[in-house]
């Protein structure tokens, strides 16, 4: 496998990485991606690459202040991780997801945060809870429909975040229609929207309303606790993350029939 190690990126040597199976800025999602990381680290947005000699990059951790979050949750004080992903399959299930777990707890205890907090899905699409159980994570609350938050708590005596919850008046603000929340957080979106937006009109005869989330505050509020994409039809939560074309279709399909 050669060495590893972790690399810190900033605004200046992003575009020098790949992730999520993408590493060219012809690919719209990763130009995308790397246009919203610019604008995050101002923030205090962390973007670190677990890089092999030999390989490149093979896998990530991205984390950010609860304030700048990008998940629907109330997380001030805390750190919230967006992703932790080890991409290539050689490199699973010998500690590197942990390694990259550290590095966050690190930060945590340097800038005197109260904790870190993490969205995982009972899916397949985030990363489980069995790692960050593992680390010392405990399991907070729940949202639907498989959501879990847990939570490291590391000050004493501080109110553990929480998702903002009301979930079903945030989803009647879309009771009409088919409308697509997506943001440039997660690079798999932009395949995603234009895929589905284009099935929806030609197939269906649908024409998707597309929302474009500009800022945290847009996600926090956002109607699924991902914060960064779903997809609602009539009032309707059919997708939580961004998803293929074929399931789109099943899901209308059997919707519809």
């Amino acid at each position: 496998m050669g060495k590893i190690e972790i690399i810190d990126t900033n605004a200046d040597n992003i575009s020098e990485y790949g992730f999520c199976g993408y590493k060219s800025i012809k690919q719209e999602g990763y130009k995308r991606k790397i246009d919203w990381l610019k604008k995050r680290f101002s923030e205090g947005m962390k973007f670190k690459v677990l890089y092999s000699a030999k390989e490149g990059s093979v896998g990530f951790i991205e984390y950010i202040p609860g304030k700048y979050t990008w998940r629907a949750v109330e997380a001030r004080g805390y750190m919230v991780i967006h992703c932790i992903v080890i991409m290539k399959r050689e490199y699973k299930g010998k500690g590197y997801g942990s390694f990259l777990l550290e590095e966050c707890l690190q930060d945590v205890k340097k800038e005197k945060m109260d904790g870190v907090a993490v969205v995982t899905s009972k899916s397949t699409w985030m990363a489980k809870k069995d790692l960050f159980l593992k680390n010392g994570f405990e399991l907070a609350q729940e949202a639907p429909p498989c959501f879990e938050l847990l939570v490291k708590k590391i000050a004493k005596n501080v109110p553990l975040p929480k998702f903002k919850g009301d979930w079903d008046k945030r989803l009647s603000k879309f009771s009409s229609g088919l409308t697509i929340v997506q943001s440039d957080q997660c690079p798999y979106s932009a395949k995603s929207v234009k895929e589905i937006t284009e099935t929806a009109q030609k197939k269906y005869g649908i024409k998707a309303k597309i929302i474009e989330l500009k800022n945290c505050k847009e996600s926090q509020n956002a109607p699924s606790a991902y914060g960064v994409f779903c997809i609602v039809y009539n009032g309707r939560l059919l997708v939580d993350h961004p998803t293929s074309n074929t399931r789109f279709k099943n899901i209308m399909d059997k919707i519809l029939r």
